[in-house]
């Protein structure tokens, strides 16, 4: 019987902490068989929530908790017993497989960089993550770790995103695509501009620059953006999604005829609110450490948090970093850094 994947929960992460993400351990792991949870933070709080929690969840105590509004250096410097630096740690020392936190985006990429480094040629972690498309999904980053990326980076980015897509999916040559104002060669920034040239020089399979609209229309597989334009990318897409939701239950209530046509229409409204629910992709996973962490969103509810673990889980069995770490040296020794 092969040795059951542990996953560290920053149980005091997020909007919610421990009244999401404790029942969502508890019913992940009850589902799971070949998953143990630990459960990170304060012990009082976890058991008064779940007094009696499943077979294959604990919880490993800590004393401080690292707050939404946490400078990134506060919480590196003065909450090291915190629920998501325990968590982390417990990755560094080999007693979690991965790590699942909702919280404080700034401080768990600074935390986990600090405790897990980076991978050999690599600057920065990226953030990466599955939106739905036309066919099946699009892999974009970064999602916001970092503001301001170099060519050399955004390179960086376009070898890991290749390979997380290639381990995860039956595709062995992700189709890559550079985030840009427009197709154009012409168009772009310096550093689009420049990291397009590394792109082309290399043997990934680069398409060359798209635009936002090409992340739904099923003609690229990888998305590189810098983490700026990533993130308001991928806020925008919330943002419709939400409002397409919120017209159509207008629509559908604005009459008796139109209250009979959703309920013969519910059948397709549902499979679409499923195609499109942002809960079904949360989980962004940190590329680029030397170890698996996964970032939820601070808003998840309980099945955005369990979709979380899923991925966590998944990255575990694809041994994504090992993986990585062998591409980004066959790519990217001897190309210069920024």
């Amino acid at each position: 019987m092969s040795k059951p994947i542990r996953i560290a929960l920053d149980a005091m992460g997020g909007d919610h902490g421990v009244s999401v993400i404790v029942p969502a351990a508890c019913a992940y792991a009850t589902a799971d068989p070949d998953v143990e949870l630990i459960l990170v933070g304060l012990e009082d709080e976890i058991l008064k929530q779940q007094p009696l929690l499943p077979d294959r969840v604990s919880v490993h105590h800590a004393t401080q908790v690292v707050e939404m509004t946490d400078l990134p250096s506060h919480a590196l410097r003065k909450k090291k017993d915190s629920s998501m630096r325990v968590a982390i740690n417990l990755v560094k020392q080999g007693e979690a497989d991965a790590c699942v936190s909702a919280g404080n985006t700034g401080a768990l990429m600074a935390t986990a960089r600090f405790v897990l480094k980076m991978l050999p040629h690599v600057d920065r972690p990226a953030i990466i993550t599955a939106l739905p498309n036309t066919s099946t999904q699009t892999w974009v980053l970064d999602l916001g770790a970092n503001v301001d990326s170099s060519e050399y980076q955004l390179y960086q980015f376009a070898v890991m995103g290749s390979e997380q897509v290639a381990a995860l999916t039956d595709i062995a040559k992700p189709r890559v695509g550079l985030l840009n104002i427009g197709e154009e060669e012409i168009k772009g920034n310096e550093q689009v501009k420049k990291a397009n040239e590394l792109l082309n020089q290399s043997d990934l399979n680069y398409v060359g620059f798209v635009e936002g609209d090409n992340i739904y229309d099923g003609s690229v597989d990888v998305v590189v953006a810098d983490g700026f334009v990533g993130n308001i990318a991928l806020k925008s897409s919330e943002g419709v999604a939400k409002m397409i939701r919120h017209f159509l239950k207008q629509s559908f209530k604005r009459n008796l005829l139109s209250k009979l046509a959703a309920v013969i229409a519910m059948p397709v409204l549902k499979c679409f609110a499923e195609r499109i629910d942002p809960r079904r992709y949360n989980g962004a996973t940190l590329l680029g450490l030397n170890g698996i962490v996964i970032k939820s969103h601070g808003g998840a509810d309980q099945l955005s948090f369990q979709n979380a673990i899923g991925i966590a889980k998944n990255a575990v069995d694809h041994n994504i970093p090992s993986r990585i770490a062998k591409q980004v040296k066959s790519h990217l020794e001897g190309v210069k850094d920024a």
